[in-house]
């Protein structure tokens, strides 16, 4: 299964994980991998919203530092998975996938936006 083979090759990382990070000071690049229909009934508030389908042809755009610390999540773990292993090969170093996505983003509490981004 290809998006298992994601999974093992990445750096996965729980809600508790993720939570952590958002609090310990450190520069935290974090994107949206959903599609808009998704994103459109909420997103984490701060977050970059750019869907898988686009991610490859588009995250250089964003002038991300190849070293910056990132976290991708989607609706459950699985696309943010792949999403990282692509951007591990186009030479990002720092990309951790959230497992269980928004699920454990809305279970945690932490605070969404629907705000349209440009």
């Amino acid at each position: 299964m290809i998006s298992q083979q994601a999974r093992d090759q990445v750096s996965e990382i729980e809600i508790d994980e993720f939570l952590a990070m958002r609090k310990d000071g450190s520069n935290l690049v974090v994107i949206d991998v959903r599609d808009g229909y998704e994103t459109a009934n909420g997103y984490l508030e701060g977050a970059i919203l750019m869907s898988k389908g686009i991610l490859e042809r588009d995250i250089e755009k964003l002038n991300i530092p190849d070293d910056e610390r990132i976290v991708l999540y989607c609706g459950g773990g699985y696309r943010s998975a792949m999403a990282a292993v692509a951007m591990k090969t186009m030479g990002w170093t720092n990309v951790h996938s959230l497992w269980g996505g928004w699920r454990a983003i809305t279970s945690a509490g932490l605070p969404t936006s629907t705000e349209a981004q440009e």
